[in-house]
């Protein structure tokens, strides 16, 4: 069932520990799967230009989508080329975050994996999702790699 087809979202990504600091507004569907449960979908075409580096036609434009639900948050990107990745945020719970990356588009890519504990994860909705927020630490076997903020806003 399609909700709303020209939802504007707000996407924040920070890092407590290093200088990183991002925020994307972009239009994106939201569709409800069930009761609790919604997808996200971010055509990376909607996303500024800015997101993306300078060579630009190195990468392939791909899909994002986020799966919502009141316990869990799954981040998908999705693309016919050099980088893909999911990540999985439930509160208290050790997820995985993995990275696909090729340099030959003809070859299937290398997967990198690492741990993530999700310290916060809260979704405010009313009828659907209007702000989600989660804080997780990023593992590398026994090495921490930074904390993170992922805020995501949905105006109305």
């Amino acid at each position: 069932m399609l909700i709303n087809r020209h939802q504007t979202v707000y996407l924040s990504f920070i890092s407590t520990d290093f200088p990183v600091w991002n925020v994307i507004e972009a239009t994106a569907s939201l569709y409800q799967k069930d009761q609790e449960r919604f997808h996200l979908l971010l055509n990376q075409q909607n996303l500024p230009q800015s997101v993306f580096p300078d060579n630009q036609e190195k990468f392939d434009r791909g899909l994002f989508w986020l799966e919502i639900t009141p316990y869990r948050v799954i981040l998908t990107m999705q693309s016919n080329n050099r980088l893909s990745y999911r990540h999985f945020w439930e509160k208290g719970i050790y997820g995985v975050s993995r990275y696909c990356l090729s340099s030959d588009p003809d070859e299937p890519g290398k997967s990198i994996r690492f741990s993530n504990f999700t310290r916060y994860l809260k979704v405010e909705q009313d009828v659907y999702p209007k702000n989600v927020r989660i804080e997780y630490e990023m593992w590398s076997e026994k090495v921490q790699l930074g904390s993170y903020i992922l805020h995501l806003d949905l105006s109305q």
